[in-house]
Parts: structure tokens; sequence; C-alpha cells
């Protein structure tokens, strides 16, 4: 089986990459590393500039192939799986990673069903096995209570998506090199049965993953009269309120909300987890945020394991006081003219 090589299916928008792309170098290059392949990051769209192509190179990609045509400038799952059937025929590399966006979640199903090769979706851990050289791709199953680790032994490419913000985007490597190679696919592959004539942003208010500051509630709030606790904190803070799977099962919480391995996945700045006792469930969708804050009555919660900052006591105590004291602070720099951040 003659296939080489390392590719991730980096993002763009408007002709800027999306943050994903660099999320994607950083699990893909110590997969890179392990096999001592080269690293391609992919990229579809329309007169993308060599400066921000090379924004790949210095996070570590040894080559940026970048596929250009008009009709890729926006996402469309028939020339889009075209011409990436096209290069993997032509280069047949070894792996494959795209994120679990709306693009990688609709083109890499599509490309594996007709390419006959195996897709493992929303890994959460990506490695090789030392004795075989296979993709070790781990991903939850039976509804989250086990975590499974699937091969592609026969067939190749070996596909995986990965979830946006579970892994830090990948560090500016100084002095990295790498090249720039770009391909005007030919018409016949650029054909689709669709179009796109118009496009509506959503309406809804800033989400869990594109916050800064996260505050979660879990089931110590006991009811869901409580959870006003929250989200007047939230509210003084600019936070965007996340919830435990628990808190949502239980209608405290719409779905969009929940955070962990059948929710979201987020990398705040800071993240506030309270009442929540940290499940694997949880921590495997919060665990890459910059500061963990824990408010929990137990002592022996798994979540002050993973926490910078543990509070340990009642919430029903603390919030409160957090927020009484935030006021204060607030009533004060006010009368001084100033703000506090």
């Amino acid at each position: 089986m003659n296939s080489s090589g390392i590719w991730i299916l980096a993002e763009q928008k408007n002709g800027q990459l999306n943050e994903v792309s660099f999320e994607l170098l950083n699990w893909a290059t110590s997969l890179a590393e392990k096999k001592q392949q080269s690293l391609t990051a992919l990229v579809f769209g329309d007169q993308l500039s060599d400066a921000e192509l090379q924004k790949l190179i210095q996070r570590g990609a040894d080559r940026v192939l970048h596929i250009s045509a008009a009709q890729l400038a926006v996402f469309q799952p028939e020339p889009f799986s075209a011409c990436l059937m096209e290069r993997i025929n032509c280069e047949k590399p070894e792996i494959l990673i795209a994120a679990a966006t709306t693009t990688g979640r609709t083109l890499l199903p599509y490309v594996a069903g007709k390419l006959r090769t195996g897709l493992t979706a929303d890994c959460t851990k990506l490695d090789i096995e030392p004795e075989s050289g296979f993709l070790l791709q781990t991903r939850p199953a039976a509804g989250g209570n086990i975590m499974a680790t699937i091969k592609t032994p026969d067939c190749r490419p070996q596909m995986a998506t990965v979830r946006p913000h579970a892994q830090k985007p990948a560090p500016l490597k100084p002095g990295h090199l790498g090249t720039i190679e770009r391909w005007n696919p030919p018409e016949e592959l650029l054909q689709s049965r669709t179009r796109r004539v118009a496009f509506t942003p959503s309406a809804e208010e800033r989400g869990v993953q594109d916050a800064d500051l996260v505050i979660s509630a879990g089931r110590g709030f006991k009811k869901a009269d409580n959870l006003s606790l929250v989200r007047l904190l939230a509210s003084q803070l600019g936070a965007a309120v996340g919830a435990s799977r628990e808190a949502v099962d239980r209608g405290w919480l719409p779905y969009p909300a929940q955070i962990g391995l059948s929710g979201k996945t987020v990398s705040p700045k800071v993240y506030i987890a309270a009442g929540i006792s940290g499940a694997i469930q949880h921590l495997a969708g919060m665990q890459t945020s910059d500061t963990i804050i824990a408010i929990n009555s137990d002592p022996e919660a798994p979540i002050f394991q993973y926490s910078e900052l543990g509070i340990c006591g009642d919430l029903f105590t603390i919030l409160p006081l957090l927020s009484a004291k935030i006021a204060a602070m607030k009533a004060e720099d006010s009368a001084k003219g100033g703000s506090h951040e």
C-alpha cells in the first residue's frame, strides 16, 4: 500500500484562514513527526494571498496546497469533494484530518464513502501505533460512557474529524520553511447541482464556543430556579452560560449550552464550573481552558484536579458573595469615574 503524507483540511472565510486550521496543525504535527512524513495543509478558496497561506507554514505545515477557483470561494459539497478526491487519487496521502465543522462533517463522510475508506468522527485523541504505524483514532462511544480506539488497517487514507477547540492553535515555529503550491482544477470538477443564493448569519446570542469567559452550572444547583445565581454572575462579568449534561437533561438549560463529549468543546480564557463534579465526559469539553475555577462542596470532586483555583464550599453562599463583591466594586469604580476589567 503505497501511501505517504499527513494532510489537514484547512478552512478559510473571505480569504482569511479560520482558527481551526491552526488547531488542526497542532493535531497533525506530532503525527507527522512520529511517522517521519511531511505535513500538507490543503485549503480551498479563491485568491488567497501568499501572506495568508504562509501562516500555515509558520505554524508547522511543510507544504500548503491551495485549490483555487471562483466556484470554491464558499463551501459547496460537489466541487469540493470532486477536487479533494482528485488530489487524493493523485498523491495518495496516508492520513487526512479535518475539523468537525459544517465543512468537515459534510465533506469527509462523502469522500470516505466514495473512496471506500474508513472515517472516525469527533475524535478526542489521535496517535500513531508504534508497532504498525496505524492511526489510532479515539472517540466516545456508548453514549459517552466508554472511549473507543479505532484503526483503519486496510484502506487509505485513514480519515478522522476532530472537534474545534479541543486543541490550542499550533504555536509559531520561527524559521520553519515550506512550499506553497496552487492548483487550478479543471472545469469538469467544479460542476454543482446546487448554488448558493444568499447567506443569513445566525441571530443567536454569542455562544459558549466563542466566549472568553464561560460560567457553567451543574447538578449542584438542585433546581432550575436556582440558576438565577449563575445568570446574574454571568451578566455582571459578560460571560456565556454553559451547562453539564445533567443540567441539560433535567431541562434547566438548552442543549446549545451543554459542554462535554455529547455537547460543545470550549477553550475560553476563564472557565468557572459551579456545582459540577468533573466527570470525564464534561472534562473532555473544557479541559483546554486557560484558567479553570471550580466551585464545589465535595472536596474529593475530580474537577479540583484540573482547576487552577478550587473553592470548596456551598455555591448558594459563594455565588451571592461573588455577585455582591462585583457589584460593590463596580459601584465604587463608577463613583471614581473609572472601570474594572
